[in-house]
This record gives C-alpha cells, structure tokens and sequence, in this order.
C-alpha cells in the first residue's frame, strides 16, 4: 500500500497528501464536496519525481479525507486557535462538510482507519529515515506540500509560492533551511517565506531532531505555480516545467549537504 523508492544518498521526500484513494466503505459517505477531493495535493509526486537522482520517498496513496498522516495521531490540533482540519477531517478547506449527515467517522472508526494508513505510513517513513541515516550518520526529511493559494478559511491573503515550514527553526540545522530560503529566494518571478502560516505539520516536528542527525523542512507550494487552482486541476507544464529547475537546485543543495 505504501509507495516506498529507496535511494542511498541523505534526502528523503515524504508525500503524504498527494493520494486520492478512497475505499468504498467511505466514498459512500462522503457528500458532494467530499468526494470533490478538491484539497488534494495535486501531481506533487509527479512533480518532484526524477528531479535528482538517488533521492528516497515515501507516499501513501490514501486520501486525506480518509486520514491525514500529516496530523499528530492522538488528534492534537498543530495550529492551536486557528481553523485547521482534523486527523479524519470532517471539511474541507473552506470550512464546509465533506460527509452525508450520519456518516461522519466515530472514535472506532478513527482508530481503524488510524491502525489501517497512518501507522504504515509512518512506520515506512520511520524505516526509510533510519536506514539512510545509517548510511551517512545523518539524514534529510523533506516533506512535500501544496495547497490552493487563496483560502479565506485558513488565512488571509494570497498565499507565497514557497512556504518554509522548520517549526522556528528547530526542526533541522540553520545551514538546511538558509540553503533552501536561499534558493526560493533567488527564484525570481516566485515570492518566499519561512515560518509563515506553515510552520511545518506533524511529520516536520515529528521527526525534526537536528541533534540527532535527524533533520527535517517542509516545502508548501502554492498550487498556482504548476498546476490550476479549480477542478480538473490540470497541470500546467511551462508552469511546471520552470518550478521544477528550482526544486531541482533545492533537492541538489540538500543532497550535498553535510554536517560541520
């Protein structure tokens, strides 16, 4: 169930937001909206796969309406006083319902789907890092992201095309992130920003222990810079084309870095 590419050099891609699996105990209960799948991360594995070569990733193709495996398991919100979805979201981006009414997932239902995709999904994830920092004593997690850049319900204002998610800088060594701050910096054409309204999900915090060897960045794209915001959600391949020279540079920097 977990797509799993193994490469040996420090960087590993965690893509946990770019499925669209649905099982059809759910699909049957979501709505209209719902079963829109609109928040999904759309083409994001497509769009960093073969950049550079020997990198790892791990994605799971279940929805995050099924699950979000990119939310602390115990169901903890990450951005306390803010709108947010939850581990078994219950709507969607713009704050509307994606189930039938009655169909809304229970406490029994949260931990089978929790015992079903988020523990495979981590327990890859977790092994994939274990066994890349056993090669190089330290290892990479960048955590791949995008999002519509315009969502009133979750903040206000347009959305940068870069977001920079290290949790204040605690998730991995300074280097790492200025390296990364650095090249959207340079993008031109493209805006940037560290630590904005995406400090980093649960993954980043989750597995971010820089002094450990354990470093973790997450990359939130604004979709619009690859791919159209509304339905279908085509890609855009100039659009894409170019953004991916710059994730290439980001990707080449990381897997030449190495701790001083």
């Amino acid at each position: 169930m977990i797509e799993t590419i193994q490469g040996s050099s420090p960087v590993v891609l965690g893509l946990p937001h770019t499925g669209t699996e649905v099982p059809p105990e759910i699909w049957g209960g979501l709505n209209e909206t719902g079963q829109a799948l609109a928040d999904t991360d759309w083409h994001i594995h497509e769009l960093y796969a073969g950049l550079v070569a020997d990198i790892t990733s791990v994605r799971t193709p279940i929805h995050r309406y099924v699950i979000d495996v990119n939310r602390d398991p115990a169901g903890e919100s990450l951005y306390p006083g803010q709108n947010t979805t939850t581990l078994c979201p219950l709507t969607d981006f713009d704050g509307q319902s994606i189930y039938q009414s009655g169909a809304e997932p229970t406490a029994t239902e949260i931990s089978r789907r929790r015992d079903l995709y988020h523990t495979p999904y981590h327990a890859a994830l977790q092994g994939e890092l274990e066994r890349v920092k056993a090669i190089h004593g330290f290892v990479i997690l960048y955590d791949c992201h995008s999002i519509r850049g315009d969502i009133p319900f979750l903040f206000q204002g347009r959305l940068p095309d870069f977001n920079i998610g290290t949790n204040l800088g605690t998730t991995c060594d300074g280097a790492i992130e200025t390296l990364v701050a650095n090249r959207c910096t340079a993008a031109s054409g493209y805006s940037s920003v560290q630590n904005g309204r995406f400090k980093g999900g649960w993954t980043t915090r989750h597995y971010g222990h820089p002094a450990k060897g354990q470093h973790a960045i997450q990359m939130e794209l604004a979709q619009a810079t690859y791919c159209a915001e509304i339905p279908p959600w085509a890609m855009i391949p100039d659009r894409a084309d170019t953004l991916r020279t710059h994730l290439t540079d980001i990707l080449t920097d990381l897997k030449n870095w190495r701790p001083t």
